[in-house]
């Protein structure tokens, strides 16, 4: 066992320790987190995870400016003093900062000299907070901390125009895909135009909970509505999830089989080759699952979870052996392995399908920010961009779901286990905070030559959806701000 301390700064309010109990430890090759224990003392946090290696601190912290984000510190080894919280908050984003700054200039990234000074003025002020007496290091320490994010969201913002200039050179239109989800109806009449302008393509939802209400009774009118909608916009289409882990996406009948893996998987099998066998001739790219690595229910271990995955892509090439599959890997920083003890990350997971031989077109990585259960908690671009390059790494096309909530009030018509809570990006849960989400986020996907793809997590809130208030149209079927960030990013960079 291997426990740190941690002094908080004195007079936290009871908000900021209670965001503090998602801390957690992270390590190992792919710096996935821990199983930890939280022990909070006066001013003091102790943090007590299994194993007897060096990590890092994985926290949550109020950034001025940038918003409530989870933030890491440097490598840590245990040791008998207690770390001061917010000046290791600041160098882990110093340090992170500095690093990324000199990888991407070893590439060929050219540092305006603001964004060096930037750099350097973070740089100095962690200086500042390590020397200073103890009772002002905590400031200090803030400071060097706001000023690392900042120069984080200059470093980004220059690596996105840098990455988009040199791809131009080449190719003046982009052939990666910027979509939405469909909800199952087709979409407004009078929103066509601008969900055309927005998008390249879409994804046709085939929710099994709907399709199959009742056990081998089919009902596809809505989907073949909204594919000759689809295809008749001239939209390249993606079909999926076929089979979403999240329990509300799964039928109702299904619960009385849960624990029966060779009863779930016949049904599973049996709905994943009626819908291919529908469809084929009409989609070529198939998302086959979501979440299989992060799902609770049904209870299946993590290796029955793989291989029933393994086996549900078997089906879709039994019927056509040519279909492009797509599996999605959810909560990709491995928040969920902090509450139980766990054999495969979302990162081990997606490299054991992978190597399996399942012969995935590409990975989805769905990132949806400030929703839980599901979704992660609120990081910055760096973050972000470090993350899409880790998966990266396993050799697969990436393709990435991306969503942040417009609001943070109870949403009647989403998933009812959903709810808006894991912090939150510069202004909290608004509109216009949506839209700079979706700008900054979806921009430094779409730069990447390794993603194929980017979709957003749903078109609209005015019909049935899953992650709460994420629709780039909201509950009044008015168009959120967002939609017009994508439209400004399709209309600059994609065909």
């Amino acid at each position: 066992m291997g426990t740190m301390t941690f002094q908080m700064p004195a007079g936290l309010s009871a908000e900021a320790v209670r965001e503090l109990e998602r801390t957690c430890m992270a390590g190992g090759p792919d710096n996935m987190p821990w199983p930890t224990e939280l022990h909070f003392g006066p001013d003091r946090l102790g943090v007590t995870r299994g194993v007897d290696e060096s990590g890092y601190l994985v926290a949550p912290w109020r950034v001025e400016g940038f918003g409530q984000l989870m933030g890491t510190s440097a490598t840590l080894m245990e040791r008998a003093h207690p770390y001061q919280l917010v000046t290791e908050l600041a160098r882990g984003k110093v340090n992170q900062v500095r690093c990324q700054a000199a990888d991407w200039r070893t590439g060929g990234l050219q540092l305006s000299p603001a964004l060096a000074e930037q750099i350097r003025a973070a740089s100095l002020a962690f200086g500042r907070a390590v020397t200073a007496p103890v009772a002002e290091s905590a400031r200090q320490a803030q400071t060097a901390l706001n000023l690392g994010y900042g120069a984080a969201q200059q470093l980004v913002d220059a690596y996105i125009d840098q990455v988009f200039h040199i791809r131009h050179q080449r190719q003046p239109r982009l052939e990666t895909t910027l979509g939405c989800r469909l909800v199952p109806s087709v979409p407004e009449a009078g929103l066509n135009a601008t969900l055309a302008s927005c998008c390249n393509a879409v994804s046709l939802p085939l929710s099994w909970h709907t399709i199959e209400a009742e056990e081998a009774t089919y009902h596809w009118e809505q989907a073949d509505a909204v594919l000759a909608w689809a295809l008749g916009q001239g939209l390249e289409v993606t079909a999926g999830p076929l089979i979403d882990f999240s329990s509300s996406q799964l039928p109702a009948w299904l619960w009385q089989w849960e624990r029966d893996l060779a009863s779930l998987a016949s049904f599973m099998y049996k709905f994943v080759e009626s819908a291919v066998r529908r469809y084929r001739n009409q989609v070529r790219r198939w998302q086959l699952t979501a979440a299989s690595n992060w799902a609770s229910v049904p209870a299946l271990s993590e290796d029955e979870l793989l291989g029933l995955t393994y086996r549900l892509g078997e089906a879709a090439r039994q019927v056509d052996p040519t279909l492009e599959l797509v599996v999605s890997i959810a909560q990709p920083w491995g928040e969920y392995m902090t509450l139980a003890d766990r054999t495969h990350s979302p990162f081990i997971f997606a490299d054991t399908l992978i190597r399996s031989g399942l012969n995935l077109s590409a990975l989805d990585v769905e990132i949806v920010m400030g929703v839980s259960p599901r979704g992660s908690y609120c990081r910055d671009v760096l973050e972000l961009s470090r993350i899409l390059d880790l998966y990266a790494l396993l050799g697969v096309p990436l393709r990435v779901t991306l969503g942040y909530p417009s609001d943070a009030r109870s949403d009647p018509d989403a998933d009812p286990d959903m709810r808006v809570d894991s912090g939150f990006w510069e202004g909290e849960f608004t509109p216009a905070v949506q839209a700079a989400w979706a700008g900054s986020c979806t921009a430094l996907a779409l730069c990447k030559p390794f993603v194929q793809g980017v979709q957003w997590v749903h078109w609209s809130d005015a019909q049935p959806h899953q992650f709460p208030h994420c629709g780039l149209v909201d509950h009044a079927g008015q168009l959120n701000p967002a939609a017009l960030a994508l439209q400004k990013l399709r209309s600059a960079h994609l065909r």
